[in-house]
């Protein structure tokens, strides 16, 4: 219930010519607080809650649970989020034994394009593509829950 993850900024759209999936996701929060944050998305066809904890001190791990519910329901809930709704396009890419999630940010936040890679363990070695650039695990003006509150564009 642990989620191990590395954020980077996108420097190119190579990353296009090896997509595996895509899917728009739409979300906004019942809580931004960053000690618990409670998120509802639409993805694609489905609707998740999930609920995250507080990162550690190295930005890298924090608590996650994730339950999918009805779309009609996600949809219902989103209009009892806070103001702020992320609105994205999110790639899926294999890049070697792992799967990096490009989010291609719109709206409010358009302009901005990150990459997460998901890991077993902080210490876990991964390739890191041409198209990846400056890491910005833990900078939490790259959190979902910041970017609802304070847009890209106003930066």
């Amino acid at each position: 219930m642990f989620e191990i993850e590395r954020k980077f900024l996108v420097t190119s759209n190579v990353y296009l010519k090896t997509f595996t999936k895509q899917n728009r996701i739409v979300q906004g929060y019942l809580s931004s607080d960053p000690k618990r944050t409670v998120r509802i998305r639409l993805k694609g066809e489905n609707g998740y809650l999930t609920i995250k904890g507080e990162s550690n001190e190295s930005g890298l791990t924090r608590f996650e649970w994730e339950k999918e519910i009805s779309y009609a329901d996600a949809e219902n809930l989103l209009r009892l989020c806070e103001i702020g709704v992320i609105d994205k396009i999110r790639y899926e890419v294999i890049v070697g034994v792992h799967v990096y999630e490009v989010d291609v940010f719109a709206k409010d936040n358009e302009g901005l394009i990150i990459a997460e890679i998901e890991l077993k363990s902080e210490n876990e070695h991964f390739e890191k593509p041409d198209w990846l650039g400056e890491e910005v695990t833990g900078d939490e003006r790259y959190y979902n829950s910041y970017l609802s509150k304070k847009p890209f564009k106003n930066w």
